[in-house]
Parts: C-alpha cells; structure tokens; sequence
C-alpha cells in the first residue's frame, strides 16, 4: 500500500484524481506475477492468516520478495475450497490451501510451473481444471459487483483507484446535476436488493423532492439470515465500491450526512470500512467540498447489535436514533419522514454499490442484464446440501436448475433434490417442480417465496420440511421484536404446533389451523417480519403436505430426521459384533461383546445415529427407521445362532 503523502495528496478536482490514478498505474507492472489470496472471514476461518504468513516467509527465503506480489483480497467466493489462491496474470487457481503449501506454491510461481495437486478437481469428469475463469462455479457467472473482489486489497484504496475507482463520482459531480443522477438511476429499473425490491429510483426521487431541513441516507448492512453472507462479503472485499455508491446517492437526494449499520459481528467489515472512511477523508473524497465540487458530505458508522428486525428500515432508525431497535407503523415513510423525523433513503450496501456502475456504464448498459421487470444481477449465498457451496453472482432471469447445477455443481453424495428456500427465514421452500422457475422478484413471489436479500439454501431428499418449517419460524419468532401481538403470539402459537407435529403428537386438523394462524400473522403484523415470517409454513403446506399429513396421521417422519419419531436398531442378521458401536456410543446405549449381536437400549437412546455413522460400510448393521419396529434379540445373542449357524 502506497503512503507517500507526495504521491497520494489531498485531491481538489477530478483532474487531479485521474492524475493520481496515472501515478498509480505507472508504479505497477501488470505483468508482474501477483499471488492473491483470499482473506474473507471464511477463508480466515480456514486458516488464511497462517498460509499469508508462510507465503510471506517463503517469498522472503526463497529471494522473491521484490519479483512476486501477495496481495491478500476479499472474498473469492468458492467458499467450499477456501483458502483460495490466484496467480496473475494467468489466473492459475489452487484450492485447500495450507501453510505447508506455502513453499511449492512461490517455487512453481517463480519457476512457472504448476502445483497440479492443488488444482481444482471436477466431480464427475475427474478433470483437473488450472485457471480460475474456467472453473465451472465461476464461469456461470456474471460478475459485476464481485468482479474485483478478488483483485484489490480491501484495504487499499490505491488498488480500487487503479481499477477505475471514483471516475463515477467525478463524472457524477462534475457532469450531471442530482436530478440527472436520479433519473439515471430511475431509467436503470434498479430495484432495492435488501429484500423488498422497491424501485429504488422511485426512492430517490421521493426524498430528492421533499424539502425543509437536513436529508439522511443509510447504507444498511445488517443481514442477519442463516446461512447468508452476501453483505458481510462485499463490505469486507471492496468497501470502496458501497462508499462511492453512497456519495452518489448522497449527492442525488441532497443530503449532506450519511450512516453506514453494520452489526457488531462483522469485525473485518468495520475494519476495512474505518480504513476506507479514513482514506476518502486524506484524499478529499469525502467531507467538506468534495474534489472541489461544492458539494459536502460526511459518513459514520454505526454498529449493531445484531438484531434480526433491526433490518426493517424503521427499526434500523430507531437504533440509530439510541432506542430500541421496533419498527414503527408507516405511513409516513422514511423517504418523508425517517431519521430524526427527516428525509432519509436507506438501502442495502448491495444497491449502493451498483451505483457506480450505473452512473459510470449507463441505464442502457444496466437494463442489458436480467428481465424485463428484474434488472442487472444479485449476490446470492449458496449453502446447504449443494457440492459447491460459495458466494455467486447471477444475472436476474437464472433458473433454479441453472443456479443449483451447473454452478453449485448438483446436490452432494449423488442424493435427490428436494427442496430450495430463497430469502432466508422470511423466504419460502420450493419443490422440484419449480427447478426451471427463473429467479426474479415477480415469479419468486407468484410461488410462495420472496428474493429477499439473497439468502438460498439447498435442501436434498434427507431433509424433512416439516422440520425446516420449525427450525426457520423459530428463528423468526426468537427474533420478533413483541411489539405486536400478530407476530409475537401468533408465531408462538404456529411453532407450538409445528413441534407437537415434529414429535408425533400432531392432531388432525393442525395443517388447518396452521394456514389460519399463518394468515392472520401475514397480514396483521406491524412490519415485515411477522409479515413474512409464515412463508416456510405455507409453502411447505403447499408444496409437502403430504409429509405434515404422514407425520399427523401416521406418526412417521418420512425423510427420518424428526428425533422424536426415528429409532435406531441394530439387525442380527448383519452384526459382526466388532464393537466399534458400543465403544463409540456417547450414553452406553449399546450391550454386547466380541463376536456378539448388539443390542440398542431404546430407553437410553438419544438418536444421535452415532452408531449409524461408525458402523463400517461393508456391514451396514445399523437401521434407522421411522414408524416402524424391527424385531431384534432382547439381549446379546452369538454371531452365528443370528445366521442360523451352530453356536
């Protein structure tokens, strides 16, 4: 990172910000080879920091240190295969990297060859793949707000001045007049990606029209849905991106203070976006007359505490404001009436950083990509039972199909393909049928779910959808904020009857009640999410009814996850009696001996299918059925009288 206050001074006009770009570009040889490493918190999870050290090490012995740059970026994505590196200029990609990795990998860089071992495997072909742009989970792709993830420093605003960085401020500023910037906005049909997909435009313009008084603009980066991560991602990779997006805004809607809500749990977001603020405000990018624009603007950041409802626009407020993070009953809305009583457009961090694109390429360029009511691409976090887990950018319009198979590489272990929730626990579960539904707001909504802010969970035919209903209305009614009874008693009374369902002490007419529950909840609730909060409900309802039926009526959880209703036995006819189960049961549920049957305790059985899982394969003793019993000995029995053999 450059510090050389003679080269990065404090820039006064849009000339000056493109000579400093030239400055920076002519210190930089592209051709130099440059190893990448991703340093998201995922990969930092497994192990990053130490595989950079010993990259740094081995560059240092191996006297390489002024002929090849590490960089450490943001998040690649192919969270699945983290740590990730990627040598440029080849795009040569290795996965599962270790520290003790470290050593080939300057070697094989410095002497041009390739550490085959660390290549990419394709499941099926067996092919081992060498450039990263050829790997099917990126080359499915289309990416644009991720695009440099993997090629700044996230700390480094001279890296994201290099790629082209603030040109679409400077031309916002200098070229166009906030009207213009609205309108630019407006004809590009970006709609909000933090969930509801509300014209963003529309937004704006509401707020630029309104007068009196100061004008706020948030940037909300509060996600809080399992399994997603696609905010957190972006902020930690390329801060600069949200940042100049935001002074755009800012500069369209006429406000002069801005907050960024980023919760508590996402340290390297906070950090790279303290850094970030920092750097804007030693280069005159931001605060007091910007580039020499006139126009001034300043950001703080907030931090929250991690609320799943502060993500609803009008609690977020309140928690900015120093109360207590509830929404609050709208008309009015915060485009008239929102921060402190004033204007203010709060939109997710992803739609403020489409924003330079936009201003920078054009509205024509932007409506290119996607349908004709769902514009551009969205970040999505691909998790769950799916081979190749990770963050993905799409174009809107992908279906299902396309998304689940051919960049997350089809459902893992060969299992069938049951079910994908989109929009997180305010989403809704799709079945089978509906794997060629494009993905956009309108056919989304038409099949029960939402796209919510990216969140997508695969699920395969082990999973039970009575049980996932619970577990996400769950989350939801442990998040309700229990400022209205629609949400806070009527998701109470809904997860009551899911659990007695789960347990086996379901009753006919529970799927009735659940649908009524279900509807008063949607549409009697303060704010969204008791508004959407019965969407795995009713979708499951609709899409899987027979499994709540077979659950009710028969007492039996078809896919065998539902604790209460599995039961595990071990069949006489294909014990070995080798005690593997017995030593490894964590209750001592299990009796035997050498050369003997063993025999479960179902008193003393807490269905942890430990036993299942330690069983060798080639006996494959264990049985784990639901609804069912097996006759099995009452106690120890020898190998052989269990084969009809003579003891």
């Amino acid at each position: 990172m450059i510090k050389d206050k003679d080269f990065m001074p404090r820039l006064s006009s849009p000339s000056e910000l493109e000579e400093l770009r030239q400055k920076i570009i002519a210190k930089r040889d592209p051709n130099k080879l440059c190893i990448t490493l991703c340093s998201g918190t995922g990969c930092r999870a497994s192990g990053a920091e130490k595989v950079s050290a010993s990259l740094e090490e081995e560059a240092e012995k191996q006297g390489v240190k002024d002929k090849i740059d590490i960089r450490r970026t943001g998040c690649h994505g192919f969270c699945e295969r983290g740590p990730i590196i990627v040598i440029y200029p080849e795009e040569i990609c290795y996965v599962n990297v270790k520290p003790s990795d470290a050593s080939e990998i300057v070697s094989a860089t410095k002497e041009d060859w390739i550490v085959d071992r660390l290549l990419y495997v394709e499941p099926v072909s067996g092919e081992k793949i060498i450039r990263e742009p050829e790997i099917p989970f990126y080359k499915n792709q289309t990416r644009v707000l991720l695009a440099n993830n993997e090629r700044i420093n996230p700390g480094s605003i001279e890296d994201y001045i290099a790629l082209g960085g603030y040109a679409a401020l400077c031309k916002a500023l200098f070229e166009m007049t906030p009207e213009q910037v609205v309108n630019e906005v407006q004809r590009a049909n970006l709609r909000g990606r933090g969930g509801a997909g509300f014209p963003t435009g529309k937004k704006w313009a509401i707020v630029r029209q309104v007068g009196g008084g100061p004008k706020y603009v948030i940037a909300n980066c509060d996600e809080g849905d399992p399994g997603a991560y696609m905010d957190r991602s972006l902020t930690e990779g390329n801060p600069h991106s949200i940042l100049e997006g935001f002074i755009i805004g800012a500069y369209g809607v006429g406000a002069r203070y801005g907050y960024i809500y980023c919760r508590r749990e996402y340290p390297l977001a906070l950090r790279w976006l303290r850094v970030a603020l920092q750097d804007l405000r030693e280069h005159g990018l931001l605060g007091e007359n910007i580039l020499g624009s006139g126009f001034s603007f300043d950001i703080a950041i907030n931090e929250g505490a991690g609320a799943f409802v502060c993500g609803e626009e009008t609690a977020l407020m309140a928690s900015i404001e120093g109360r207590r993070g509830m929404p609050q009953s709208r008309p009015p809305y915060p485009a008239t009436s929102g921060l402190w009583g004033k204007p203010t457009c709060i939109n997710n961090v992803k739609t403020w950083a489409s924003v330079p694109f936009i201003i920078s390429r054009g509205a024509d360029w932007y409506n290119s990509i996607g349908t004709e009511k769902s514009k551009g691409t969205m970040i999505f976090s691909l998790v769950g039972k799916v081979n190749n887990t990770g963050l993905i950018e799409v174009p809107m319009g992908i279906t299902l199909r396309d998304l689940i198979y051919k960049i997350g590489g089809g459902i893992r272990d060969g299992k069938r393909f049951k079910a994908v929730q989109t929009g997180g626990p305010s989403g809704g579960c799709l079945p089978a049928s509906a794997l060629d539904l494009p993905v956009d707001y309108e056919s989304l909504t038409a099949a029960g779910s939402i796209m919510g802010s990216g969140g997508m969970i695969v699920m395969d035919e082990d999973t039970c959808m009575v049980d996932i209903a619970k577990y996400f209305l769950s989350f939801t009614q442990a998040e309700s904020c229990g400022k209205c009874a629609p949400c806070r008693v009527g998701t109470r009374q809904m997860l009551n009857i899911l659990e007695r369902i789960s347990k086996g002490d379901g009753e006919p007419g529970d799927i009735q009640k659940l649908e009524k529950l279900a509807a008063t909840v949607r549409d009697c609730s303060l704010c969204a999410l008791g508004g959407t909060a019965p969407n795995p409900v009713l979708t499951t309802i609709r899409y899987f009814r027979d499994e709540y039926e077979t659950h009710i009526n028969e007492k039996r959880c078809p896919a065998l996850a539902c604790k209460p209703l599995i039961s595990y036995y071990i069949l006489p006819e294909k014990c070995q009696g080798c005690g593997i189960c017995l030593r490894e049961c964590p209750v001592e549920a299990i009796s035997g001996g050498k050369r003997m049957v063993h025999v479960i305790d179902q008193d003393k059985c807490t269905k942890c299918g430990t036993c299942l899982d330690v069983c060798p394969p080639r006996f494959s003793a264990v049985a784990k059925v639901s609804g069912e019993h097996i006759t099995v000995p009452e106690k120890p029995i020898p190998v052989s009288v269990s084969k009809g053999k003579k003891g």
